[in-house]
C-alpha cells in the first residue's frame, strides 16, 4: 500500500523557521506564518521535514488513495518560498492574476520574497483554498 510522505508532525515549526539559513527568507517565513495563522484561525503545524500546514483534510480520490493534506501551507525552500493551496480550484487563477510576481506549478505556487505580492490577494487565495476544499471534502465524508 502507498504510504504518504507527507504527514503532520510533532516537530517545532519555530524551530524549523529558525534553522532557514537566509536571514531575509527567515523573517519572510515569520510574515507568512502570522499571514497564515491570522487568516485561517489554525495553528500551524510542521507535514513532513519542509511544509507549514495549516488546518487540515482528509481526501479520497476516484482511485481509492485517500490520506490527510494541510488545507494551506508553505515552506521557505532555498530557492524559492512554495506557497501550498488547493489544486483544480477554478478561482485561484483568475487570483493569481493580481497576485504580484510569482510562477505557479498543479499544486504550488512560488515567490521569491513577500515584498513581491499583494498581501491582500494571498489572504484571498488562503480564505479561497479553505473554503474550497472544504467544500469538495467535508467533514462528515470522514
Amino acid at each position: 500500500m502507498y504510504e504518504l510522505k507527507t504527514k503532520e508532525t510533532d516537530d517545532s515549526v519555530i524551530e524549523f523557521i529558525e534553522r532557514v539559513e537566509n536571514l531575509k527568507k527567515r523573517e519572510d517565513a515569520y510574515r507568512l506564518f502570522d499571514i497564515f495563522t491570522e487568516t485561517t484561525g489554525h495553528e500551524a503545524k510542521m507535514w513532513g521535514p519542509s511544509i507549514i500546514g495549516f488546518g487540515s483534510y482528509h481526501y479520497v480520490y476516484k482511485t481509492g488513495h485517500e490520506g490527510e493534506a494541510p488545507l494551506v501551507g508553505f515552506s521557505p525552500r532555498k530557492a524559492k518560498i512554495s506557497l501550498y493551496f488547493a489544486t483544480g480550484d477554478p478561482e485561484r487563477e483568475q487570483l493569481l492574476e493580481s497576485f504580484g510576481k510569482h510562477t505557479s506549478g498543479k499544486a504550488c505556487v512560488y515567490i521569491n520574497k513577500v515584498l513581491d505580492i499583494d498581501v491582500e490577494v494571498l489572504k484571498d487565495l488562503i480564505r479561497q483554498s479553505v473554503t474550497f476544499l472544504q467544500e469538495l471534502y467535508p467533514k462528515e465524508q470522514r
